[in-house]
């Protein structure tokens, strides 16, 4: 059964930082499309980062450049999303999603498998 599972959210001040964890099960994530979605109260789910897991290809949405980096551990069969410099506007459920393939996207209708998502809340 294909599973992921994100972790890692939390409360955190203005300027902090958090890393948020997309564990896989019941597939390996070799030659998928791994993205990081995130949706803020009232507003429509938006793509934040995505890893091609063929070559490492990585896609950032503008707002968080330079801020966020997207990375995958093989070995442990989970991709992360290291947040940096977070802003209020940064607070949202962020949810990993993830589909065969060798590209990077950010949009919603590209993903099939998408786990429960974790709050992350940015907040003085």
């Amino acid at each position: 059964q294909v599973q992921l599972v994100e972790s890692g959210g939390g409360l955190v001040q203005p300027g902090g930082s958090l890393r948020l964890s997309c564990a896989a099960s019941g597939f390996p994530l070799d030659y998928h499309a791994i993205s990081w979605f995130r949706q803020a109260p009232g507003k429509e789910r938006e793509g934040v980062a995505c890893i091609s897991s063929s070559d490492g290809r990585t896609y950032y949405a503008d707002s968080v450049k330079g801020r966020f980096t997207i990375f995958r551990d093989g070995a442990k069969n989970t991709v992360y999303l290291q947040m940096r410099s977070l802003k209020p506007e940064d607070t949202g459920v962020y949810y990993c999603a993830s589909e065969p393939g060798t590209w990077v996207s950010l949009n919603i209708d590209d993903f099939a498998s998408w786990g429960q998502g974790t709050q992350v809340t940015v907040s003085s």
